[in-house]
């Protein structure tokens, strides 16, 4: 017999009043107007919009990427410096879970010289091995820190106009109110070209995989303002797939196979 617990409705349409949820005695969600058969964790049935009109696929789709299984995936990590292992064994792990069993694993990771790219490829292919890091693409970033193209340099300005300082003065409107300057700009212009240029890789690379995980960059106290780090951030994951920064804290979490 099915019943419906006003109680919890109740709060639920309080708490989240775009969402409507059915409740039977066992646990199981039931459908108000019963013209479909009754399939336990159907997530159509389970969210609801207002007024318990039912959501779009692609709104359902995005609700549940995280709790359904994938029958193919791809999961990149952007593994830039060395926190100690975690930014890489955090996917790693999640690879391993069920519903992501069957989800590929890429790696990224920076190139310290162009011209030797193919040994410094080899030589991180031989670490991961060392892991024991099941991974199904390698690929080496160069030239991160050089000049980004105008439609980079234009996307980031418009990020940040609104925070930037003319001529370096503020004045009592802007009291109070953190904001970028002209000389902070050009004392970290490499750190920029360097996320956009990450950026522009990502776009390329990453913009169909179903998660992103990419080591979190680190501010110096004193020297990056909050809005230019935040920029910073969302110049790296803005219109891309679901995205994870990480950092660890220099220990190492990866047990090293000789």
């Amino acid at each position: 017999m099915w019943t419906l617990l006003p109680e919890l409705c109740d709060l639920v349409d309080r708490q989240t009043p775009y969402f409507h949820f059915i409740l039977s005695n066992d646990h199981s969600i039931f459908q108000e107007t019963g013209q479909r058969s009754l399939k336990r964790g159907d997530p159509s049935l389970l969210y609801r919009g207002p007024g318990g009109s039912e959501l779009p696929k692609e709104v359902l789709d995005e609700l549940t990427q995280f709790t359904s299984k994938k029958k193919t995936g791809i999961i990149d990590v952007y593994w830039l410096y060395d926190d100690g292992g975690l930014t890489l064994l955090l996917p790693y792990i999640i690879s391993t879970r069920r519903n992501w069993s069957s989800c590929k694993l890429r790696v990224f990771a920076l190139a310290n010289r162009k011209t030797e790219l193919e040994f410094e490829q080899r030589n991180m292919a031989s670490l991961l091995a060392k892991f024991r890091i099941d991974y199904s693409d390698l690929q080496l970033l160069p030239d991160v820190t050089k000049k980004p193209n105008q439609e980079m340099t234009d996307f980031f300005k418009g990020l940040i106009k609104e925070f930037t300082l003319k001529d370096d003065i503020s004045d009592a409107s802007t009291a109070g109110i953190s904001h970028i300057s002209k000389a902070e700009l050009l004392a970290v212009q490499d750190k920029t070209n360097r996320h956009l240029n990450l950026r522009e890789y990502l776009l390329q690379h990453s913009s169909k995989s179903d998660l992103v995980v990419m080591t979190l960059p680190m501010p110096r106290k004193g020297v990056v303002s909050a809005p230019l780090y935040m920029a910073w951030l969302e110049a790296l994951s803005r219109d891309l797939p679901p995205f994870l920064f990480v950092r660890g804290n220099q220990t190492s979490v990866l047990t090293f196979y000789s």
